[in-house]
């Protein structure tokens, strides 16, 4: 089926130029790559964007309705093919397509593609869930989160398309920004800069970034490579969201906020494969056989104004909430009912309780607010942007946990731009001496965001270097911390353990930027906590 847009764009919205790769190039045709996503045991969402006539740019709101057919095929020569089909698309979605194709075998490999007035896209592959109950022996998974396209080239992306062993890629959000070229890049220096050239808040500012972001070739490889699993943070939308606002929007000048989270909403549901529509909910979960399961939380849509200018009780006042009531049941529903060993939560923030050091220089605070999205109340810093902001909502999980002996839970976090391996703690006041943690975090780094060395202005793995001791000497069930480094992470699961490895680049700078595996932790099963390997 097709999935149909909410609405056309606003009027009087401007057009964006074709992208640079459209030059010269046949219309109609694919200049946005195709892209699968959220897989289940008998289908897989697949996703394109047609550029029907030069005219039809993405957010111009013109050109005519054109029928795209669809097909899945179990090679890549599509000479046994599984699924076919036809959909019509127009200027009210923006061109896109999205169409949940059906009656497919579990853990198979397809391949798919678009053909639309006899241009046929790229070929994409993508790969089915395993059947409910199976017994899978291993998931391997990249995982990725804060993609800004003025701080540096997309390689992370490069490197996982090119190693071919993936099932799945999981970005915890971030996937673009809102920002307009200057305001927020690598070390001050826009490296490439975002179109529109202003800070995205109409419908068709949001339509057209999703598409620049879309012509990147690393990117396209990497959604034509494998399945992705997805969820926003802040900066699809604006730094900061909550439900009633955002800290980078100021109410009227900009629009309304309900308007301007409308139009992000509706621009995601149109240009990224995943089974939302507006008037849905993003959240939702996935299945790998018996081995695991993948619940996808999103943390912008429903939470209270964080904490800002107020005495400490705020944070944990219950009346506030992260996640809103219905996701928390949800949530908390899913941990006790799971029918797979590994309970994995798509978490865009943090949820391990971190207590800043003391020992911080007031440069040094400043800087990890900046990266951590932390505020000070009291003269103390807190990172009211994250779990440690909404403590109440924190405690119904942790307890939840643990008094339902719940093991194998792991909370896989992106949003912060630096990579952590962590204990939950039932208590972090006790822990380590009660011993008791109630699951594990392993948080990835940015593909490009400043870290906190860029924020600093120091060479890598210099300054950071006493900061992170200091961090984990705060927060003893904090066992790894790289604030430095740009990359990707590879998620391996197995019924014996969860193992992260984390990878960086050399130069996010640089098309050619190379990888290198840093660090790898592992979750040995029924532990619920942290072990080094490298």
């Amino acid at each position: 089926m097709a999935f149909a847009g909410a609405a056309a764009t606003t009027a009087g919205a401007t057009a964006g130029a074709l992208p640079a790769q459209a030059a010269g190039a046949v219309v109609p045709g694919f200049l946005h790559g195709v892209a699968s996503g959220d897989p289940l045991p008998d289908g897989i969402l697949l996703w394109t964007r047609v550029t029907p006539s030069a005219d039809a740019v993405p957010g111009s709101g013109v050109g005519a309705d054109v029928a795209v057919k669809w097909e899945v095929a179990e090679d890549s020569g599509f000479h046994r093919v599984a699924a076919r089909g036809s959909v019509i698309t127009g200027a009210a979605r923006d061109h896109t397509v999205k169409v949940a194709a059906h009656g497919l075998r579990p853990g198979t490999t397809y391949w798919y593609r678009f053909i639309v007035a006899g241009v046929t896209s790229a070929t994409g592959r993508t790969r089915t869930a395993p059947a409910a109950g199976t017994a899978v022996q291993r998931l391997r998974m990249g995982v990725v989160s804060c993609a800004n396209w003025q701080a540096g080239y997309f390689s992370a992306y490069r490197h996982l398309a090119d190693r071919g062993d993936l099932d799945v890629v999981l970005h915890l959000g971030d996937y673009l920004y809102e920002y307009g070229p200057g305001e927020y890049q690598a070390r001050d220096v826009v490296v490439r800069p975002h179109d529109p050239a202003v800070e995205m808040t109409t419908l068709s500012h949001y339509r057209r970034r999703h598409a620049q972001y879309k012509t990147d070739l690393e990117l396209q490889a990497l959604h034509a490579a494998v399945p992705f699993v997805v969820t926003w943070d802040d900066h699809e939308s604006a730094n900061d969201a909550w439900s009633g606002g955002a800290e980078n929007h100021t109410e009227g000048v900009e629009g309304s906020w309900a308007s301007r989270q409308a139009a992000s909403q509706q621009a995601y549901a149109e240009w990224m494969p995943v089974r939302y529509e507006p008037g849905g909910h993003l959240y939702r979960r996935f299945s790998y056989g018996a081995l695991a399961s993948i619940s996808m939380l999103d943390l912008r849509s429903y939470r209270s104004q964080q904490a800002s200018n107020m005495v400490d009780p705020a944070i944990g006042d219950p009346a506030r909430t992260l996640t809103g009531a219905a996701q928390m049941d949800w949530l908390l529903d899913g941990f006790s009912g799971a029918e797979t060993q590994w309970k994995l939560i798509g978490n865009p923030v943090m949820i391990a309780p971190v207590r800043f050091p003391s020992t911080l220089s007031a440069r040094e605070v400043g800087a990890v607010s900046q990266l951590l999205g932390s505020t000070t109340i009291d003269g103390v810093p807190y990172n009211v942007d994250q779990w440690d902001g909404y403590t109440a909502d924190r405690s119904r999980v942790i307890s939840h946990l643990r008094d339902n002996a719940i093991t194998d839970a792991v909370f896989l976090t992106g949003d912060i731009h630096s990579s952590w391996a962590c204990d939950v703690p039932a208590d972090p006041l006790t822990y380590p001496s009660n011993g008791a943690s109630v699951a594990a975090e392993l948080v990835c780094t940015s593909v490009t965001s400043d870290n906190l060395d860029d924020i600093l202005g120091t060479q890598p793995r210099t300054a950071s270097v006493a900061v992170e001791e200091a961090f984990k000497a705060a927060n003893p069930h904090v066992k790894y911390l790289d604030f430095d480094s740009h990359g990707f992470s590879v998620l391996e699961v197995t019924p014996g353990a969860l193992r992260m490895d984390w990878y960086v680049l050399s130069d996010r700078t640089s098309r050619a930027a190379t990888s290198t595996l840093s660090a790898s932790w592992q979750v040995a099963a029924g532990t619920q906590a942290v072990s080094r390997v490298l």
